[in-house]
């Protein structure tokens, strides 16, 4: 008799989630998400107990043994590590940096940008010539460069709405600067935060000098954007002021790393894969709350949500933590190597990497045809206030994936507070509020279980959704 009542009730159990709508889906995601998640929980431990998470460091190792143990506990199908040769660049010692004008000592806020060359032991002391951006360079010529300091003073533009429109307008004045001011003598470069406030955090960042030879590489530092101002009114009244600075970063060899992964496998088509990532690295500064600790826990409640909500995904769906974004992607591309490599025909995938504030929606990256069904989901999300679903860039790390037959998207967040903290010492778990952190992932939940029940081959009407 046990028996017999223990079959109806798992059958009515299975009829139940079958023939749930899929607005009703969406409720029970949110609130598993609102009332039962975990990516706070893993927060607090990634940021708090385990902290930066530069690639090739010790913390990095721990945060991949802890992910892969939490995913484990999840009951997946597959949870592995996939091996990735990263690089190793360590800060050494806290940077130091000042300027005397007008017989008077001011100290300024430095760091570092990753991937630079330190100065010597003694430090560097030099005159500093301004420009607002690298290509002012070729202008000036080497005369007015030879022997200074390039001090590259450009703000993000203030009156874009989109701050990553913002970012990546000058980003390549922090990438590309020594390597440019190189060519015309300089000895160093120092390089405006790249933030959307005025504070006393300087802001590190990836750098690369190309193929410059290492004999001909200067050191180069981003300066806090309070400071940035400082050092420009300085300059003003005295060109002829000299600014000096210390720095002990170095390159080591690269070391072996990984990406974490798990997998829920398909119960219909077990070899089409979704995935959805962050990345599990961060720089060294704060702890990497919002870059990218928000995108890893946010990605790994994705799985258990499903699992929580009933849900019985069609595809294979793959949590990716990938290592090594912020200075080199050898996470992102590894992955991708290795699904080329074994056939593996990747459907869909979805990237957080833009912060654990409010969710507003995606930007998609994918077909005409792709879109219009994507579209076509957006009243679903309406009551949750997700109405931004526009064409787009996704993310670094899942771009190596891309090809004509997979959709990519990335979670897009409000983002006016973003570059606030973005690889700073204040991106720390105490600026991520947990209710954004939940409805984030929530938000990335609703639309992989989306994908997964009807896929993104054809344009989809609403009434055949709800049907």
């Amino acid at each position: 008799m046990r028996t017999s009542l223990s079959l109806i009730l798992i059958l009515f159990s299975f009829s139940f989630c079958v023939t749930q709508t899929d607005e009703a889906v969406l409720k029970t995601i949110y609130k598993q998400s609102l009332t039962n998640g975990k990516s706070y929980q893993w927060l607090d431990y990634l940021s708090n107990t385990i902290g930066g998470r530069l690639s090739g460091s010790t913390n990095a190792e721990l945060a991949v043994q802890y992910t892969k143990s939490e995913l484990e506990k999840l009951g997946l199908d597959k949870v592995w590590l996939q091996p990735v040769m990263v690089p190793k660049w360590v800060r050494g010692e806290k940077e130091m940096a000042y300027f005397v004008a007008n017989e008077e000592f001011n100290k300024v806020n430095i760091c570092a940008l990753g991937g630079s060359v330190a100065t010597s032991e003694k430090g560097l002391k030099a005159k500093v010539i301004e420009v607002s951006s690298y290509k002012d360079l070729e202008s000036l010529g080497e005369t007015k460069i030879k022997g200074k300091i390039v001090f590259i003073n450009r703000a993000l533009q203030p009156d874009l709405i989109n701050t990553f429109e913002a970012y990546g307008g000058c980003s390549v004045e922090r990438y590309r600067g020594a390597a440019e001011a190189s060519k015309y003598g300089a000895v160093g470069t120092i390089v405006r935060s790249l933030s959307s406030r005025q504070d006393d955090y300087p802001h590190t960042g990836s750098m690369s000098y190309g193929d410059l030879p290492v004999e001909k590489r200067i050191p180069s530092a981003a300066i806090s954007t309070n400071d940035a101002v400082k050092l420009s009114e300085a300059l003003k009244k005295d060109k002829d002021l000299e600014f000096f600075f210390e720095m002990s970063c170095q390159q080591y060899d690269d070391v072996e790393s990984y990406n974490v992964i798990g997998e829920i496998t398909g119960s219909e088509f077990p070899n089409e894969y979704i995935v959805v990532g962050g990345h599990l690295d961060s720089w060294d500064l704060g702890d990497g709350a919002h870059d990218d600790g928000a995108g890893v826990v946010q990605s790994m409640d994705v799985l258990r949500l499903l699992k929580e909500s009933g849900v019985r995904p069609k595809r294979s769906i793959r949590v990716v933590l990938f290592m090594n974004e912020e200075n080199g992607l050898r996470g992102g591309r590894k992955y991708a190597e290795v699904a080329k490599l074994k056939g593996e025909k990747h459907v869909f995938a979805l990237e957080s990497d833009a912060g654990g504030f409010t969710p507003r929606g995606f930007s998609f990256d994918g077909s005409e045809l792709m879109l219009q069904k994507i579209d076509a989901w957006r009243p679903l999300f309406q009551p949750y206030l997700i109405h931004y679903f526009e064409k787009g860039y996704s993310g670094a790390d899942i771009g190596p994936l891309k090809d004509d037959g997979i959709l990519l998207a990335g979670l897009r967040p409000d983002s006016q507070r973003y570059f606030d903290h973005h690889h700073a010492a204040n991106d720390t778990f105490e600026h991520v509020n947990k209710r954004e952190l939940e409805l984030g992932a929530a938000t990335m939940t609703a639309l992989v279980y989306l994908v997964d029940k009807y896929g993104v081959e054809t344009s989809l009407g609403m009434k055949e959704i709800k049907d």
